[in-house]
This record gives C-alpha cells, sequence and structure tokens, in this order.
C-alpha cells in the first residue's frame, strides 16, 4: 500500500440475504436439502476508491444508495461480501452517535469507556477530558449517569468524545447537525479544523453546499452502483440529473396509482350507487383564514427606546435575544459593544425576522479613548460559518468624525431581508484606526441566532425577486386541408 494513500477500496460488494417472514430464516437453517428461503439484495456493488492522505472525500447519494454501508464497511462495522478495504492511520468515525455509551454510567465514566476502546491510556483519556467536557457544553450533568440527559445533551457528549481521539483519519456519516444551532456551528468549525489540518476525511452528507465546500473530491452511489468519481461540482451536477430523472419516475407512478384508484372508484360507484342525502349538510363551512399581505418596503418605526421601556429589569436589548454562549469575543475593547438587538418592522426586539419585511440591526457602543475614524460592521453567517451578507459603515459611507472619551450611541443598519428561511448568526465589529493601523476594538462573533421565516424559498441564499409576465398567448393551429 502506498505510503501516501490512508484509504484504498477494492471491488467492495454486499449482498444482504433478506427473508419474508423471520421464521424463513429458521427454516433455512435447519432445512436438510439446504433450500433457500431467502433473496439476496445487492446494497453494493464493485466499488472502487483511493482516498489520499490529507484528502477530503464525500459521499453522496440519495437515500439507499449504499453510502452508509460503505462506511460501515470502511470501518469495520460490516464486512464486505466481496472485495477488500485497506486503511493506514488510526480511525475515528462518526457513524451513530453514542454507540457504545452505557446509559447507568455516568458521562466521565462513558468518556473512560469510550476513549479505551478507541485505544486510549486512562492518562490520554484524562488529558482529554477537560477538553471534552468545553466542548460539550453540558456542566455538571457529566458527573450524572446518561440515562438522565436529555436527547441533545446526549449528542453533544457523543459528539465530543468522538472528535477528541486526535485520529488520522476521519469517518462522517451525516452527525454534524447534532444538538442546537450554536452546538451544530461548533461542529462544523471543528469538522473545519480537521480539514485544515491535514486530516484524511471520508464525508457523508445530503447537504450538497457542505460537500463541495468542504471536500476536494466526492464518490456518487446510485442503488449500490458507482455512477461517478471526481471534482464536485461536476459529481454534484451528476446527482442532480439523477435526482431529477428519480423525481420523474416518482410522479408517474403517482398518476399511474391516481389513475388506477379513480378506475376503481367509477367502478365502484356504477356498481353500488350512493343515494345523497336531501337533508340539510350536517357540515358547516367557516369563513376562510384572512392572510395579511406583505409589508411594503420601507424603514421600520423603530420606537426611541425599543425594548427599554417594557423589557427586563437590566434594560439592555441583548437579553431578549437568543445569544451564544461560545461566542468567540475579542479586541481590547478601548472602544466596545455593550449592547445589541435585532428589531422587526415594527420596532420589536426580536430574532424572528420576515423575509421580505425591514429589519434593524442596533448596535451600542461605549469609547473609552479617542478614536480615529471608528467604523461599525455587521455580518451574517450560515451554521458552516460561510459569510453570506454584511456591510459596514466605511462601505455606507457613514463614518464618525468627532470622538471621545466616554462617549456612547447607537448605530443602526436598517435594510429589507431578502435571505432565504432559514437559521443564521449575527456577527458584530469595532474597528478604527490606531496610530494609522486598522485596529480590532471589539468583535463579536456568532454573537446571536435569527431565524428567517419566508412563505416562499427560491434557489441560494437570496432571493433575486423575480416578477413574472405571460403575454402574447395564442393558439396556433396548422391548416387542415
Amino acid at each position: 500500500m502506498d505510503k501516501q494513500v490512508a484509504i484504498e477500496i477494492n471491488h467492495v460488494g454486499k449482498v444482504y440475504q433478506t427473508y419474508q417472514r423471520e421464521f424463513d430464516r429458521f427454516l433455512e437453517a435447519v432445512s436438510p436439502t439446504r433450500k433457500c428461503y431467502h433473496k439476496d439484495f445487492q446494497a453494493l456493488k464493485d466499488i472502487n476508491l483511493t482516498v489520499h492522505k490529507g484528502e477530503c472525500v464525500g459521499v453522496i447519494g440519495q437515500n439507499g444508495s449504499g453510502k452508509s454501508t460503505l462506511l460501515k464497511i470502511v470501518t469495520g462495522v460490516l464486512h464486505p461480501t466481496s472485495g477488500e478495504v485497506r486503511m493506514k492511520g488510526t480511525v475515528s468515525s462518526l457513524l451513530e452517535l453514542g454507540a457504545g455509551f452505557n446509559v447507568h454510567y455516568t458521562g466521565i465514566e462513558n468518556i473512560y469507556l469510550n476513549g479505551r476502546i478507541m485505544g486510549l491510556s486512562d492518562a490520554e483519556i484524562k488529558e482529554r477530558i477537560p477538553l471534552i467536557e468545553e466542548f460539550a457544553g453540558i456542566g455538571d450533568f457529566i458527573h450524572q449517569p446518561v440515562k438522565k440527559y436529555s436527547s441533545g445533551m446526549f449528542a453533544r457528549l457523543a459528539f465530543a468524545v468522538a472528535i477528541h481521539v486526535d485520529p488520522d483519519i476521519l469517518i462522517v456519516d451525516e452527525a454534524l447537525s447534532v444538538g442546537d444551532i450554536f452546538f451544530q456551528t461548533k461542529c462544523y468549525h471543528k469538522f473545519d479544523e480537521f480539514r485544515k489540518a491535514g486530516k484524511t476525511i471520508l464525508f457523508v452528507s445530503h447537504d450538497l453546499g457542505s460537500v463541495i465546500k468542504y471536500c476536494d473530491r466526492c464518490i456518487l452511489l446510485n442503488r449500490g452502483v458507482q455512477v461517478a468519481v471526481g471534482p464536485c461540482k461536476e459529481v454534484v451536477d451528476a446527482y442532480r440529473k439523477i435526482m431529477v430523472e428519480h423525481d420523474r419516475e416518482e410522479r408517474r407512478k403517482t398518476e399511474t396509482e391516481a389513475r388506477r384508484e379513480a378506475r376503481a372508484r367509477q367502478a365502484a360507484e356504477a356498481r353500488y350507487p350512493v343515494r345523497k342525502a336531501t337533508g340539510p349538510s350536517s357540515v358547516a363551512t367557516g369563513p376562510s383564514s384572512a392572510v395579511a399581505a406583505p409589508s411594503q418596503p420601507g424603514a421600520p418605526a423603530a420606537p426611541s427606546q425599543p425594548g427599554m421601556a417594557s423589557g427586563p429589569s437590566t434594560n439592555l436589548w441583548k437579553t431578549e435575544m437568543l445569544q451564544n454562549p461560545d461566542c468567540q469575543d475579542y479586541g481590547d475593547k478601548q472602544a466596545e459593544i455593550i449592547d445589541y438587538g435585532l428589531m422587526n418592522s415594527r420596532g420589536e426586539l426580536t430574532g424572528l425576522l420576515l423575509k421580505g419585511e425591514p429589519y434593524t440591526v442596533a448596535v451600542r457602543f461605549r469609547f473609552h479613548a479617542p478614536i480615529e475614524g471608528p467604523i461599525f460592521a455587521f455580518t451574517v453567517r450560515d451554521l458552516k460559518g460561510t459569510e453570506i451578507c454584511g456591510t459596514n459603515t466605511l462601505y455606507l459611507d457613514q463614518t464618525l468624525e468627532d470622538t471621545a472619551d466616554g462617549l456612547t450611541g447607537v448605530v443602526r443598519f436598517t435594510q429589507r431581508m431578502t435571505l432565504q428561511g432559514g437559521e443564521y448568526l449575527l456577527s458584530l465589529g469595532l474597528t478604527g484606526y490606531l496610530n494609522g493601523e486598522l485596529h480590532a476594538f471589539h468583535r463579536l462573533y456568532d454573537v446571536c441566532h435569527m431565524h428567517v421565516l419566508s412563505d416562499i424559498n427560491t434557489v441560494g441564499f437570496f432571493d433575486v425577486e423575480s416578477t413574472v409576465e405571460y403575454e402574447d398567448l395564442h393558439l396556433e393551429y396548422d391548416e387542415i386541408k
């Protein structure tokens, strides 16, 4: 095996034996004539893939295409029916979070249990426990039996244990999106750290954006067959074509079934005619639900002190927001951000924003020294850390001219929400010039959560706000001679 090759998959196939009844398995085992009661299901057929050290390779395909089966064979959970897999280096897999956990043990005891399973000594496990505790973020529950955990706490601890083994090869099967939104962000950041550290990664995901962003190459499986291996964008395009054809097949099946049901219903009605009731209808129809028309774009009517009059006793906007406990907060704070909030079109503090309506990012600041050309900024990122949009007062030509020690105030960015419906994170920044050099005074990365609601989502991150018009509609017939 080449020393630069981490994973080598040669002509791997996997056949499952399926039985119509569970009892048939017993009959086949005891049959004196070796009668066959099963059918063979080909889950994988002649899969070939070579993954080099430091590569991140994605595995994509529809449900039932054999992705998870392939990863289980690679990790040794399953044995292939044909072919072989050769690995070089220590392996950590994120296939089923919590596999190997004992629910009667405490979190700490399960860390030791899983660490020993993964080949670590007790000294190595003890050294990693503070890192695992910090990443999991479940506090004193780590000393409680796992059976008392919520599903989110269980997933947090399982993920934290799995990624702190420092493996040469990481196998990931749809395990990044666990826990709440802030923990999901930590998972993606950690995965990105592994990739940048040159770890070899085999990554299964239905999120094609993640595959294109993180992977160097990918392999496409369809119904157990290897369709393509190559650059991510090319293979993803091939996958989309398969999905389109699959959708066509499903529509044809649905239409055929609908026609079959309609014919059966007509035949039944013809054979057994139904006499209609002559009395009043027993079902009263109520008024239809009224749906408010979307607001027209415009500046939100923000009150003079939103969130202050009726807010909590702390009088801070940020207490009304869903704050990230793991927010990255840094800077020397000669100028600092002391409060922040998101306001909807009615000036209400909220993290729930409607697509198509105006919203405001409000930042309260304080200066502890005169700052030359302070720049206020905000950025919106998705859960994977991709910067989607943002701006700053320098771009908008709205910088403060005069500042002084003790100066406080509020800066507001108002714009219309055009992001697709989904979950996002807000980052804030306050920079400026110090002795002629650009300097970061205070930055808050992924400081709070924002949830965009949309009744219609389009392609990509933004709505391009297209309008559609039809014109010159008419029928043309060939002249019949």
